[in-house]
């Protein structure tokens, strides 16, 4: 089956044809680093990791690209508010964000771009707009004039008319229109600042990833990602800075967006109280980032999720059995099952690919070869990659001692009454808490695998 992805610019789901088969691009937005990233900032993260699991499963090069906002009017707040300089808060911060994604499982991207290493790129592009007559320049301001583009509010779906309606805050006497946006803005002495045609100021939220994309792979990629709410203002800013300034041509051919994400059926806020860091989680999960990794991906990336302590406990669990029934299996030649790409290649669809690892982990309890299925196919989601998973870890839910001795003795006595689907059940009740049975003139004995 061939990759289609549900693309938002054509709210339709389409086959995905790369610019280059031998080489497939994607960008995704990535984070503002001043402070700890929240569970929400982690959904499009290992989502996109999935996606480019399967992209390079499927091509044979993949360039990844995730940027680092470290210049923004938060982290200036941040600055000024703890006293600690800018460069201190975001080197911090993105090295906390770098391993709290890796303890996902999270793969490191090819290119994680910083915002304050593209400002001459940001200056030239702003240039370009204004040359063109797509923006202009008022007040040490540089803006984007949203009306000076004709299709703007096509990827959003709004119109220009419901954005200035929607407005929330009054029209800046710098801006022509209240839909404009920031292309650069000035900077006072004590904020960080660059020389521009425009006078010392800083670069717009917006203007980064185009130049950023533009520098690393030219005008057009072939996948955008972020969460959905990136579509407006963010992403919907970077199409018109990006189509403007290389006359029309496409940003990218395909944009994907995951859903929200809520915590107990509740949208996380601070001031519910239920505000959840990926640090936070992970100091009260050790070493089960993929019990979160898989809470994550429990629901269709486009679809909201729900996240929950008890959705972590029940994902460690599965993976609890996975790991035992995949426990020093041979994968050398072995292929992913088909069912199981075939599930991911339709527009990530990892309910479904969820339901054919659970399928292959029953098989798995009488099946070495569909042991080693199980094994590459959830490598291939980002599991059962841990050499250490059950190191220093209590196993509350294994059997103890005496309840595998009384089990034993069931199955014998099924046995010796030629009940043998009973004797087979409890057979496999053992084998899937990771218990060996081991018949004998002398009787059953059993080891732990």
């Amino acid at each position: 089956m061939k990759l289609r992805i549900y693309n938002t610019l054509t709210r339709r789901k389409e086959d995905f044809t790369p610019l280059n088969p031998d080489h497939v691009t994607i960008y995704v937005c990535g984070p503002t680093v001043y402070n700890y990233a929240h569970v929400g900032n982690a959904r499009p993260v290992v989502v996109f990791d999935l996606l480019v699991r399967l992209l390079r499963h499927d091509y044979k090069r993949v360039t990844y690209a995730r940027n680092i906002t470290d210049i923004d009017d938060k982290i200036i707040e941040a600055s000024q508010e703890s006293g600690v300089s800018i460069s201190q808060i975001t080197e911090k911060y993105a090295r906390i964000y770098e391993a709290d994604m890796a303890a996902l499982n999270a793969g490191p991207p090819d290119l994680t771009p910083k915002a304050t290493d593209y400002i001459d790129q940001m200056i030239a592009m702003t240039g370009t707009l204004i040359d063109k007559g797509y923006a202009y320049k008022k007040d040490g301001h540089a803006l984007f004039s949203v009306p000076s583009m004709s299709n703007y509010g096509e990827l959003s779906g709004r119109k220009l008319d419901e954005m200035i309606a929607g407005a929330r805050v009054d029209v800046a006497s710098y801006k022509k229109d209240a839909a404009d946006f920031i292309l650069w803005k000035p900077s006072t002495e004590t904020q960080p600042g660059w020389d521009s045609p425009w006078g010392r100021g800083r670069p717009g939220w917006h203007l980064e990833c185009s130049c950023m994309i533009e520098d690393n792979f030219g005008d057009t990629i072939d996948i955008h990602g972020g969460g959905l709410d990136l579509i407006f203002p963010h992403h919907e800013n970077e199409i018109a800075q990006s189509r403007c300034a290389h006359g029309g041509i496409a940003l990218a051919n395909y944009w994907m967006h995951n859903g929200y994400l809520t915590v107990d059926g509740e949208k996380m806020s601070k001031s519910l109280g239920n505000f959840i860091t990926v640090h936070d989680l992970l100091e009260e999960f050790p070493g089960r980032g993929e019990a979160i990794r898989m809470n994550l991906l429990s629901a269709h990336y486009r679809q909201p999720v729900d996240f929950s302590h008890d959705g972590i406990r029940q994902a460690q669990k599965q993976l609890d059995r996975w790991y035992r029934l995949t426990d020093g299996v041979d994968t050398d030649g072995v292929k992913v099952p088909n069912a199981v790409l075939d599930a991911l290649r339709d527009d990530l669809n990892t309910p479904k690919a969820l339901a054919e690892l659970n399928s292959l982990a029953k098989k798995a309890v009488n099946d070495d070869g569909a042991a080693s299925q199980l094994k590459v196919a959830a490598n291939l989601f980002g599991v059962l990659e841990q050499d250490d998973w059950f190191d220093g870890i209590v196993d509350d839910s294994a059997l103890s001692e005496m309840a595998i001795g009384k089990l034993i003795t069931e199955r014998a006595e099924a046995k010796k009454n030629k009940d043998f689907a009973r004797a087979d059940d409890i057979r496999n009740q053992l084998s899937e808490q990771g218990i060996s049975l081991l018949d004998g003139p002398e009787g059953t004995s059993w080891e732990r695998r």
